[in-house]
């Protein structure tokens, strides 16, 4: 505000002065106390125990994937963007967010809020070395993302299949190589 070409110097030379010692007496008053944030929350106490919940936030249909000694999660993000948070844990109780699978979704409409719609209910699976990541938006089908590292970069979204109503969508490989996708059905 004080860089505007429309202030005469002199001007500027008296606001300024007077801005700083509005501010210092207000300091030396105690108006302007400085606030204490709250803590951020911790679910581990340190001791080998844990407080729930253990992740203090909105990660609707938790989805976790065990590879070695490390745990990754992701869930729903609905109409959020970017899109599908992946989160790492060595414990199940400290969680820290590593990354995205996407920062855009490839369907119209997205471009603006909406109230229920877009990815709903992820599931992560590790299979001969690739992350996968699949969910269904039930007014557009089956997406799926690959990866070889949990924090990125992931492919692109790929359509497997367009269909109305297809949720909750897991891959299981079975012992014979097969592969089959498991899903749920959203009637309304």
């Amino acid at each position: 505000m004080f860089a505007s070409p429309r202030l005469s110097a002199a001007l500027r030379s008296l606001l300024i002065p007077m801005f700083a010692a509005a501010v210092f007496t207000a300091c030396q008053s105690g108006a302007l106390k400085t606030s204490k944030l709250p803590p951020v929350w911790q679910p581990d106490l340190g001791n080998g125990t844990y407080k729930n919940p253990v992740i203090d936030a909105d990660y609707s249909d938790p989805d976790v994937v065990r590879v070695g000694d490390d745990y990754y999660l992701t869930s729903s993000s609905f109409t959020d963007i970017p899109g599908l948070p992946i989160l790492h844990s060595r414990d199940l109780v400290n969680w820290t967010i590593i990354g995205h699978v996407f920062d855009h979704y490839p369907v119209a409409g997205f471009d603006r809020p909406q109230h229920g719609n877009g990815v709903w209910a992820p599931s992560i699976r590790y299979h001969n070395g690739l992350f996968y990541v699949y969910f269904g938006d039930p007014d557009n089908g089956i997406f799926m993302a690959t990866a070889k590292n949990p924090a990125g970069p992931w492919s692109p979204l790929h359509l497997v299949t367009k269909s109305k109503g297809w949720i909750d969508t897991w891959p299981l490989w079975d012992d014979d190589g097969q592969a089959y996708l498991v899903n749920a059905y959203a009637n309304w």
